[in-house]
């Protein structure tokens, strides 16, 4: 069996049209505006079925990541169908549509110059909306606990998980041969500034984890990169507003009502998915029914939800759901971690493409424990993407082709290749 990424398939008919394309990237550069990005999806959910005959799926490449994902979806209309509010849950239908950023993703985003040109627009947006968010603290009322910056979003914590997302972007660009380029740590710190300034605590210990420990993996025999950036955390620990101290000390104390109220909430979704560990209460069934698993010391009597990915999708969907919430991202995290290693790493011509999608893994799902980042569309569809991206780069050039252009058909693979594994099976 060849390997999808030495050996990517051949290209689809010239003659394609980038429509496809563009109207994909356009859903994902507008989540800022969730109508406007719903708009983009819809119509490239019609194209897609106009030209289906244009859109060509190696399943055998492709089901990897499809077929949990697709179960998991199944999962998510049958926890509708036996909600225990299915006039609540049926509204919520319309999201299994989001799914199609993971599916048509290797058909629509074919090739590395496209995931490049994909990765500098989202680039842009995430310092454009840095920057406004910005604006937000320093220039409006907004920047207090209780009214924290949303920037074009309808939530702070959407706000903070979009930049997080940025963030770790940027820092795989950082660290594979982008340092030297001045204008992207001047973007990697606008974005992590503003990150700060949402005083999202879930966001704030993703990115320190996340960026620590890659940065003790790649840095640890390297003493005077570790003295430049104990330098950089006096420095902003110095200029840093009082209102950051307070937040990080509050992350570990439990006296503390938010966290105390997080507890409260876990033991809720304990005897939620005690009574129904199959299929859950239902999507959206938990903020309804909450007052009556609620702990009686809990300090608030209604939540939205359960400020925990796993846990709301135990609760709501069942513990199957979460099973294959786990299965989708790690065979994501096997998938590209394999391509990752078999280019070079980070000094692969392609190191940075993976990279990214590995540390938004980690980031993401480490700021799950905080918050249920799932139930974000904004932050889920970028996400989705992200996943989706060592599928499309099997279809790419070569290794350290200097277009990245679409490979040329190959009339038989040579014997070395078709020995090796195959890339996207996991272990």
């Amino acid at each position: 069996m060849t390997d999808p990424v030495a050996q990517p398939a051949a290209p689809p008919p010239a003659t394609r049209s980038d429509t496809g394309f563009w109207l994909y990237a356009g859903h994902l550069l507008s989540v800022w505006g969730l109508a406007l990005s719903n708009l983009f999806l819809g119509l490239m959910v019609i194209w897609g079925v106009r030209h289906r005959r244009r859109l060509h799926w190696d399943w055998s490449r492709d089901s990897v990541l499809l077929v949990p994902a697709g179960l998991f979806v199944i999962t998510y209309v049958a926890s509708i169908a036996t909600s225990l509010m299915p006039e609540v849950s049926l509204d919520q239908l319309r999201d299994v549509l989001s799914y199609t950023t993971l599916a048509l993703a290797p058909v629509l985003v074919r090739g590395e110059t496209r995931v490049r040109r994909l990765y500098d627009a989202l680039i842009v947006m995430v310092v454009v909306l840095a920057i406004h968010g910005m604006g937000q603290y320093y220039l409006t009322d907004y920047g207090t606990l209780h009214r924290r910056i949303v920037g074009l979003f309808s939530h702070y914590q959407t706000f903070a998980g979009v930049l997080l997302l940025g963030a770790l972007l940027i820092a795989a660009r950082l660290a594979t041969g982008g340092w030297r380029r001045p204008s992207l740590w001047v973007a990697f710190g606008l974005v992590l500034w503003t990150l700060m300034l949402s005083l999202t605590r879930g966001a704030w210990v993703a990115a320190a984890l996340t960026l620590g420990a890659y940065a003790l993996l790649r840095l640890y025999r390297r003493p005077a990169a570790w003295g430049t950036a104990a330098a950089a955390v006096l420095l902003v620990a110095f200029v840093a507003p009082d209102s950051w101290g307070e937040r990080l000390r509050s992350i570990q104390d439990l006296r503390d009502v938010s966290n105390y109220d997080r507890l409260c909430m876990a033991d809720a979704a304990i005897y939620m998915i005690s009574e129904r560990p199959l299929f859950g209460v239902g999507p959206e069934v938990v903020a309804e029914r909450y007052p009556i698993y609620r702990h009686p010391t809990a300090p608030r009597v209604t939540v939205p939800h359960l400020h925990n990915s796993l846990l709301q999708r135990a609760a709501e969907q069942g513990l199957i759901s979460v099973l294959l919430y786990l299965w989708l991202m790690a065979a994501c995290w096997v998938v590209t971690w394999r391509a990752y290693r078999r280019e070079g790493g980070a000094k692969g011509p392609r190191g940075e493409l993976f990279l990214a999608t590995l540390l938004i893994l980690v980031g993401f799902n480490l700021a799950g424990l905080f918050e249920d980042n799932w139930r974000d569309t904004e932050v889920r569809r970028l996400v989705l993407f992200f996943m989706a991206v060592p599928l499309c780069l099997a279809r790419s050039a070569s290794p350290g082709s200097p277009t990245g252009s679409e490979p040329r058909p190959e009339s038989k693979p040579s014997s070395s290749s078709a020995s090796e594994p195959h890339a996207l099976e996991p272990t």
